[in-house]
């Protein structure tokens, strides 16, 4: 899969600490829009001056190739205005059946941008986005830089939300792809909501993807959401498997700043 992905594609974070990390940062989190565990994402950016963090601490990967640990996954957005936000992405990839080093894959940065605000922004009507940015090469292996550009809907109803994504690219091996998908999720009032997605991906000269993914989103709290989804599909006609599972939280960078702030004060003398 060539896009940016909020799914599957050498990381010195492991399993524990970066699991770690996350429940840390949770202490001050803040409501959080991010997309877990989806390959589409949805027409809503982080709020001006806030991180929001999309971490998935282990998954399971199966293809024709064998099975693959993904270990972490992240995707970090900072919002830079209120319908700006800069996104950056990667994950730690190492190959289990037949047995591989460790890589750094799919990563890549954006700016995504609401173009015109709507239900995701308590208004009324279609929320519409924009997302456009580079993706870099992999740790390992030959592939290079490519570049996509996507366009987001989304529409939230009491009984739940709708995303459509599409995208075109030229990827990291500089073939044409294109991507369309729709998310689908239960009401936002649910404390657990089911949630899906489908998606078609042809990147050209190369291979289709037709992929389904079923799952669910537990929110905690509206600052703090976990997810497990089981995804397959079929990407030239062979089988992918896979299982994901993370959580999505948010906190305001000024917490840290004021924190560097009050350690860097001199101490008063008694």
């Amino acid at each position: 899969m060539c896009k940016r992905s909020r799914g599957f594609r050498s990381c010195s974070m492991g399993l524990a600490p970066s699991f770690m990390v996350a429940l840390g940062l949770t202490a001050w989190s803040a409501p959080a829009s991010a997309y877990r565990p989806f390959d589409g994402t949805d027409a809503a950016v982080a709020k001006k001056g806030e991180m929001e963090v999309e971490l998935q601490p282990a998954g399971r990967l199966r293809d024709e190739s064998g099975t693959s640990l993904i270990a972490p996954a992240w995707v970090l957005n900072y919002g830079l205005s209120e319908d700006w936000e800069a996104v950056f992405e990667g994950q730690g990839q190492t190959s289990l059946s037949p047995s591989g080093p460790t890589s750094l894959t799919a990563a890549g940065a954006f700016l995504k941008h609401v173009v015109v605000p709507g239900s995701l922004q308590d208004k009324t009507g279609p929320s519409i986005a924009t997302e456009f940015g580079v993706l870099l090469p992999d740790s390992t292996g030959n592939s290079g830089v490519g570049v996509s550009l996507a366009g987001i809907v989304s529409q939230r109803w009491d009984w739940g939300t709708i995303h459509l994504n599409a995208e075109t690219a030229i990827t990291r091996d500089h073939h044409g792809d294109v991507f369309v998908g729709a998310i689908v999720e239960g009401p936002m009032t649910w404390t657990v909501r089911p949630v899906a997605e489908i998606f078609y991906e042809n990147e050209f000269g190369k291979e289709e993807t037709f992929s389904g993914l079923v799952g669910l989103i537990y929110r905690v709290r509206d600052d703090l959401s976990f997810d497990i989804a089981v995804r397959h599909a079929l990407t030239g006609g062979h089988p992918v498997n896979e299982i994901r599972a993370g959580l999505t939280f948010g906190f305001p960078l000024s917490f840290f700043e004021g924190h560097a702030m009050r350690q860097a004060q001199p101490i008063p003398p008694r």
